[in-house]
């Protein structure tokens, strides 16, 4: 018997890869219409070394609680291993107060392809073993008890963090479909983010996470199946499109043309309910656009002719 119940709707946030526009201003006003239509979160990736710009996903998410008041503020996803547990968990304890209760923190492992690890001297071997004790550790402090440990890979004496999140316990979102990926849920998390997949991909994750909390007793919000994909309503010859399928092409060996959905609103409809059908009920779509106009235009069009469509999801 399952320990999840299947909500209605759809949680519609969006996603962040790159920075997308050509100056701050036009972000902010993008974050505000976000904040005044209704989209669900705002979702950012984790990238230190690139030749393109990519915020720094924890500042840019203080900045966000600052400036918004609704808009929920999602890690999609933080890889654990280059960063220290305490100042981590410190930094969504922080994030997670001043926006009274609205961080969706989510970690991973993260791949072993990208250049964060020689940049930086780090090792892709242990990455698991250390993301498991450090997701331990962060859970251990956000409790606000002192916390000392010795373990492998950390070494604590008497630490304390405060002030704690307001979300008690705070939500654990992880990312990666391994099975490893599948059991650290079961022990530890509370929501999933499937990364670059279709619908069939994604599926049999979902029934592998539920049999495995089944087993391990804990429930998994059903509203916490999450997937992330770019999106654009128009042609597929906009230059932004392009640009999206030849970077894809560079890291997975997938069609770049199933991974993301291009074409009218209920083409994209057609998509999100392809993955509602497997369980998936949170969204990060990432509007793609060549100018600053052509993506808020985008989200305008998800906020009129997408969100309402998927309005009778449960409340956040």
């Amino acid at each position: 018997m399952s320990v999840t119940t299947d909500p209605p709707g759809a949680r519609i946030g969006l996603g962040m890869v790159e920075f997308p526009f050509q100056n701050v201003r036009r972000l902010w006003q993008w974050v505000d219409l976000c904040e005044a239509g209704g989209i669900d979160a705002i979702w950012h990736c984790d990238r230190l070394i690139a030749r393109e710009p990519y915020m720094e996903v924890m500042t840019f998410l203080a900045a966000l609680a600052g400036r918004t008041e609704r808009l929920r503020l999602g890690m999609d996803v933080v890889v654990v291993p280059f960063r220290d547990p305490l100042v981590l968990a410190k930094q969504c304890a922080t994030i997670d107060y001043l926006s009274q209760g609205r961080l969706c923190p989510g970690f991973g492992v993260g791949p072993a392809t990208v250049p964060e690890w020689s940049a930086t001297g780090r090792h892709t071997t242990a990455r698991g073993a250390r993301t498991d004790e450090a997701l331990q550790l962060m859970q251990r402090l956000w409790s606000g008890e002192p916390v000392t440990h010795d373990g492998k890979f950390f070494h604590y004496q008497d630490a304390t963090i405060t002030p704690t999140p307001v979300q008690q316990p705070l939500p654990l979102w992880i990312g990666g479909r391994s099975d490893a990926a599948v059991q650290r849920i079961a022990r530890l998390g509370s929501g999933w983010f499937s990364g670059l997949a279709t619908p069939a991909q994604v599926a049999p994750v979902i029934e592998a996470i539920r049999r495995a909390c089944d087993a391990a007793g804990r429930p998994f919000p059903a509203e916490n199946y999450g997937a992330d994909f770019a999106v654009h309503i128009g042609d597929a010859d906009d230059p932004a499109v392009q640009a999206s399928i030849a970077s894809m092409r560079g890291f997975t060996d997938q069609a770049p043309e199933n991974l993301i959905a291009v074409g009218s609103v209920a083409h994209i409809r057609r998509r999100i309910d392809a993955f509602r059908a497997v369980g998936v009920r949170t969204f990060a779509l990432r509007p793609l656009a060549s100018t600053d106009a052509g993506l808020l235009d985008q989200t305008r069009r998800i906020i009129d002719e997408i969100v309402p469509f998927y309005a009778t999801t449960t409340d956040t």
